[in-house]
């Protein structure tokens, strides 16, 4: 983490915001920086953490001129760069990303946020961090089920778009190309929110599986992983791209399904879909009484159209 150590020394005043799990890592980072630790889950995930990281800014002295480090997976670096949107009017943060979903999706692109009665990252804003340091080796002990939860996302990203085989190649699970393929999965969201940061059109690709996953995650909080939800949604996704004449490759729901089965994933809505359509009609991607639904073409393609309720009922 040389490279980190010199990036730092850029700022003059840095306050680190962390997970509790990963404590003992964010404090070899920090060293004398003053930082805070704080319970980094969806229950959590709420204006009042957010506030409590501003009131820590403002006792520990925060002037504008300060740098927010998060150092955490998706849901740290989402409050703790939201915290820093806000606070005075918007401060400097940057992420350093300690699990596989957050080093391929959440810590990139800007988007910060919390929940708001359950429904996912109703509160927030788009704004990019000065840098995102991502450091494979942290991913070492992270809990098995959370690994897999990031590999759905990395799957997400490559049936978005499939940059040298890398869908086929994360399949296979070769531990030995993970660098690689992280690399990669960066890579393709980086290219993506620099063409359209404030999710006009192209960006909204990066939602493949997200409308179903933030009803799942709304209807039983707590029984999937985000990455467990994102695979069921996926799924669902690619069986409507069927339904509606849409999916290319002949049986691609199917192949999908039985990919993720492989990494360990779930694949099968966990209740009717009637009972998601309340938080589905809530979710951001709902304009006019239509959803904007990512769906699958065929690995490495994706297509955005405007769906009715009915046509997301199967």
């Amino acid at each position: 983490m040389e490279g980190l150590a010199l990036e730092l020394k850029k700022y003059k005043h840095i306050f680190v915001v962390c997970d509790r799990n990963v404590e003992g890592v964010a404090r070899q980072i920090a060293g004398s920086y003053p930082l805070l630790a704080i319970t980094a889950d969806e229950a959590h995930k709420t204006i009042d953490t957010v506030l409590e990281i501003c009131r820590w800014l403002m006792e520990q002295g925060a002037d504008r001129d300060a740098l927010v480090l998060a150092v955490g997976g998706g849901v740290t670096t989402d409050m703790a760069g939201f915290a820093a949107s806000i606070y005075k009017r918007g401060i400097r943060y940057a992420n350093v990303p300690t699990t596989l979903l957050s080093q391929i999706d959440a810590a990139i692109g800007g988007k910060t946020g919390v929940n708001l009665d359950g429904y996912k990252n109703l509160l927030g804003v788009i704004r990019q961090p000065e840098f995102t340091a991502i450091f494979p080796e942290t991913l070492e002990t992270l809990p098995e089920r959370e690994f897999r939860s990031g590999m759905a996302e990395m799957l997400k990203t490559f049936i978005i778009k499939n940059p040298k085989g890398a869908y086929e190649r994360t399949v296979r699970g070769s531990k030995s190309e993970l660098t690689k393929l992280i690399q990669l999965a960066a890579g393709v969201k980086q290219e993506i929110v620099e063409k359209d940061e404030f999710e006009g059109g192209l960006r909204r690709k990066l939602n493949l599986g997200h409308t179903f996953a933030h009803a799942i995650e709304w209807w039983k909080p707590g029984k999937f992983t985000h990455g467990e939800a994102v695979a069921i949604g996926i799924v669902q996704a690619a069986r409507i791209s069927e339904k509606l004449g849409i999916a290319e490759e002949p049986g691609l729901a199917d192949r999908i399904a039985a990919d993720l089965k492989a990494c360990g994933l779930p694949t099968e809505l966990p209740c009717p879909a009637e009972e998601l359509l309340p938080a589905i009609l809530k979710d951001k991607k709902a304009e006019g009484g239509l959803i904007n639904f990512v769906l699958p073409v065929k690995i490495g393609k994706v297509v955005v159209k405007k769906l009715q309720n009915l046509e997301l009922l199967g």
